[in-house]
């Protein structure tokens, strides 16, 4: 099984400070929750039934 970068999911340098970090999580957080996007809920769950 490949490995993930945690860095380059939240598309950030290896050197980012804690404070960066956080502000990427949180931005990643906002646009893939399902009560901030319902839409790609619904494409999601699209997907899994394809």
């Amino acid at each position: 099984m490949e490995q993930t970068c945690c860095y380059k999911i939240l598309g950030i340098k290896k050197t980012a400070s804690s404070d960066e970090i956080k502000k990427a999580y949180r931005r990643l957080a906002l646009k893939w929750h399902p009560d901030k996007n319902p839409d790609k809920r619904k494409k999601q769950k699209n997907a899994s039934n394809s």
